[in-house]
């Protein structure tokens, strides 16, 4: 007999989480706006993929840097408090871009100082998610029962797609036709409205059994310690990072839509949404038909479908071809996401939820940021076209691998 937890809307009846899916997805569309208009007119600026990779890394440090003290401090205190505060300093570093990219500003800024403030706010809201990422999802756990933790994973997943596509879909078109000021505040009016989104969830109190007794170094600890011994979590975590660290494309985009596919601003933002159309419309299915039905199998099928597609895309000279090899790549990491999602919201007891979800982010953040300066290096050093093919070929070996390593992981069931 079906129950209210059943039904695939089951997340949705509760309100506080409509709240924070919205303002997921408004968050999300509104940070890959900025990152793929400044993205683009970096590399028109300079014509150097070593500048789309310094984009990630100037994100990355500081987010790695501060990302486990950020879910230490997510299991202590209030997280609402913590993503407002990290909201407002994204803001900011918003504002400085529109002063920065002002026509009468614009002039004043070498090539080498323009690039250097830019990173700077770049290093800025790195920080800020640094300490916002583990908040928000451990607050994601306190939203919903545990019996619609699963379909609150998809959902959650749903609205952060959508962002990933509304984002760098219109992102080219708002360059082209408004240009990268106006472009700018449109984003951080975004961000401004994601604000006033957080304020309306009420706070959640702190459990007794959140508050450790042991000092900041032994309280970190105890997070790692967790993932290393819990292996379904971190070999899905390490999935993740190989696949997107090495198989990842979507940093180097702007070289591929603007020397190789030529199609300027527009192409790149079908290309840069491709994936996450893929995805959206995996997670739509999944919502009906669960992948966590041999869940394991079905995240290593997933990575390895992931390789197969961008290597496809890596030897494409026909957009729509690299368009529909970047849907499928998409696709198949929409699986291996919410697979990965339910782990995080299943396995954690509640008082290592913040500083799980910070070993998750650092991991996440390094096959995206970092991955996203591995591109840039790799495409600098071996060319274009060869450093997707071996991160192609990279990411299938390291399937390969774990497949073999993680065999007692097949039968595990996630209820």
């Amino acid at each position: 007999m079906n129950t209210a937890a059943d039904s695939p809307y089951a997340a949705l009846r509760y309100p506080e989480f409509r709240l924070y899916a919205l303002g997921s997805f408004l968050f999300t569309a509104a940070l890959l706006i900025q990152e793929v208009v400044l993205g683009y007119e970096l590399y028109r600026l300079t014509h150097d993929p070593l500048t789309l990779g310094f984009i990630g890394l100037a994100e990355a440090v500081p987010y790695i840097g501060v990302s486990l003290f950020g879910g230490h401090t997510a299991d202590n205190r209030d997280k609402k408090t913590i993503i407002q505060l990290a909201i407002g300093v994204v803001l900011i570093g918003s504002l400085i871009l529109i002063w920065a990219t002002l026509p009468t500003e614009r002039l004043r800024f070498s090539q080498t100082e323009l690039l250097a403030l830019v990173y700077f706010v770049l290093f800025l809201i790195g920080l800020a998610r640094g300490f916002f990422s583990p908040a928000a999802a451990s607050l994601k756990a306190f939203l919903t029962p545990r019996e619609v933790y699963a379909n609150a994973s998809v959902w959650y997943s749903i609205a952060w797609q959508g962002g990933a596509i509304i984002g760098p879909g219109i992102a080219g078109f708002l360059l082209a036709y408004l240009g990268l000021t106006t472009t700018l505040v449109v984003v951080t009016g975004l961000i401004a409205l994601v604000f006033l989104l957080q304020s309306v969830i009420s706070r959640k109190p702190i459990p007794a059994s959140e508050l450790p007794k042991a000092g900041l170094r032994e309280s970190l600890k105890e997070g790692l310690r967790y993932v290393w011994n819990t292996k379904i979590l971190l070999y899905s975590i390490s999935l993740d990072l190989a696949a997107v660290l090495f198989g990842g494309v979507v940093a180097i985009l702007p070289v591929f839509a603007e020397d190789i596919l030529k199609v300027g601003p527009e192409g790149l933002g079908v290309l840069r949404a491709a994936p996450s159309v893929g995805a959206l419309l995996t997670f739509a299915a999944l919502v009906y038909f669960p992948a966590t039905e041999n869940a394991w199998r079905n995240m290593l099928l997933a990575v390895a479908g992931f390789g197969v597609a961008t290597l496809v895309f890596a030897v494409s000279t026909h957009f729509w071809l690299s368009t529909a090899m970047l849907f499928l790549t998409g696709a198949f990491d929409g699986i291996s996401v919410v697979i990965r999602q339910t782990i995080m919201q299943v396995m954690p007891p509640d008082h290592l939820r913040g500083r799980v979800s910070s070993v998750n982010g650092m991991f996440v953040s390094a096959s995206n940021e970092i991955g996203a300066f591995e591109s840039g290096v790799a495409a600098k050093l071996f060319g274009t076209v060869p450093s997707v093919l071996l991160g192609g070929a990279l990411t299938m070996v390291i399937v390969g691998y774990v497949w073999a390593k993680s065999k007692e992981l097949f039968g595990m069931k996630l209820t």
